[in-house]
């Protein structure tokens, strides 16, 4: 007697189970994939373009400061080694910064523009995920972006706050930097002047 009810429990709670996976479920199709992550290692660089033509670097110049960190993704980034076969910008903001916000569309699109023969990088300190999320989708930066929490990069280049944006050459001597930032216009013009060759 024992034994059939509790094979009788048991088929129950079988039978229990088997309807609560049925109504959490969604008829067996995969679930939609997580959009990745803004930032991440899934826009660093291509291949360095066949054509690209770079003005030589002053030699009078102080070597830019050799950073490493983290991508929004968690994937490592040394940023030498992007200098090391073309000119990289760096930009410092911050998703609660409103001069960052306001400039932002402009310098995505001129890191569009200038896809694979000049690699922007951004530097987000003091950022929550989420919030530093958002801000990347809403201004569509297309390019990668190191998570500086503890300031260590934005110390390394003398950033006090955001926003600034610092310009290295091929080979990594430090061309140019803006503290406070600069609109894009005047930053596609310093490029074309201090390291694309026409």
């Amino acid at each position: 007697m024992r034994r059939s009810r509790l094979a009788a429990l048991l088929g129950v709670a079988a039978t229990v189970a088997v309807l609560a996976a049925g109504c959490t479920g969604d008829g067996g199709a995969d679930p939609e994939p997580a959009p990745p992550v803004a930032g991440g290692a899934a826009v660093l660089p291509g291949p360095v373009p066949g054509d690209l033509a770079l003005r030589p670097a002053p030699t009078d110049l102080p070597a830019a400061p050799k950073v490493t960190g983290t991508l929004t993704d968690g994937s490592p980034l040394a940023v030498p080694d992007l200098w090391a076969d073309r000119p990289v910008v760096l930009t410092f903001f911050s998703s609660w910064c409103n001069t960052c916000a306001e400039r932002q569309d402009a310098l995505s699109e001129l890191a569009r523009d200038h896809r694979d023969r000049v690699v922007f990088v951004g530097v987000a300190g003091e950022d929550e995920p989420d919030a530093l999320q958002e801000y990347l989708r809403r201004h569509r930066v297309e390019y990668p972006v190191l998570v500086d929490g503890d300031q260590r990069i934005a110390r390394a280049y003398a950033v006090r706050e955001p926003p600034a944006v610092v310009v290295v050459a091929k080979g990594g001597t430090l061309l140019r930097g803006w503290p406070g930032g600069v609109d894009a216009p005047t930053l596609d013009s310093m490029l074309r002047k201090l390291v694309l060759a026409p």
